[in-house]
């Protein structure tokens, strides 16, 4: 059993390469080409159905829609519910942050840093904990495609945010390999310390996985306070929200990654 959890782990990259756009839409525009030579009016219908697909795969807006669509993403906290952070047994409250991924090596710190997605999380955590006073947490290791003698996010974040964001965190949990992990190392060490009330932050299209994953773990234990980062508040795109661009292309990847893990249970 571990052997064959070992092999779908390894596989796991050329799975996410064959799902993830725009693999699926490129494999479209070959059906389409394929038909062409017999069913003409059919490949011809099929091919332009790929190419939508990849101009709209491209679009900031296809990546908003199906956010909603597929995910549900909670909104971001109102200034109210930020400001009653130092209410309601504050002493028992704490602030986690969940980790993206670290760059290894990057030549102009002479060292690793943070990928964007967990930099963006920790500052907004950061920000969450100055305004509120509440302790800082962070939980993230190595991910399952990591290389031996990789350097976990944890330390990295703890040196970022003392360094960087003049805050120390209270708690740095770095085994967790996944989302799960997330939740089953780092809610021990909190509940520990007499923590009831979790204030969890992580990117908006990662918060229904990493929800259910907590949730799960927390067995009514701690109360959750969802805190989602890029969460978009309004729906009037601009003209160039609806033109292919690096930007839509990248959010629409992580949608579509997340739901992909919604589906398989991760």
């Amino acid at each position: 059993m571990n052997a064959l959890l070992q092999v779908l782990q390894d596989l796991k990259p050329l799975v996410q390469v064959l799902l993830l756009p725009p693999v699926p839409l490129m494999l479209v525009l070959v059906l389409g080409a394929a038909l062409l030579r017999r069913h003409r009016r059919l490949g011809r219908g099929v091919f332009v159905l790929g190419l939508l697909g990849l101009w709209f795969s491209f679009t900031e807006v296809a990546a908003d829609q199906l956010q909603q669509w597929l995910l549900g993403v909670p909104a971001a906290l109102t200034t109210a519910q930020v400001d009653g952070l130092r209410h309601g047994a504050p002493q028992h409250s704490a602030i986690l942050v969940l980790g993206a991924g670290v760059l290894q090596i990057a030549p102009e710190y002479d060292g690793p840093t943070l990928k964007p997605l967990t930099l963006e999380r920790l500052r907004y955590g950061a920000w969450l904990a100055r305004r509120s006073g509440l302790p800082l947490a962070f939980s993230g290791g190595v991910g399952w495609g990591g290389r031996p003698g990789d350097i976990g996010e944890a330390p990295v974040v703890q040196a970022v945010a003392r360094d960087e964001f003049g805050i120390a965190l209270r708690w740095a949990e770095g085994r967790a390999r996944d989302t799960r992990e997330n939740a089953a190392f780092s809610l021990p060490l909190l509940l520990q310390a007499g923590i009831t009330r979790v204030v969890l932050v992580t990117h908006g299209h990662h918060m229904p996985r990493a929800e259910r994953a907590f949730r799960e773990a927390a067995a009514g234990r701690i109360e959750l306070l969802l805190a989602p980062v890029d969460v978009r508040a309004d729906t009037a795109y601009l003209p160039s929200e609806w033109v292919p661009s690096s930007e839509g292309f990248r959010r629409l990847r992580y949608v579509v990654y997340e739901w992909l893990g919604l589906l398989a249970g991760k």
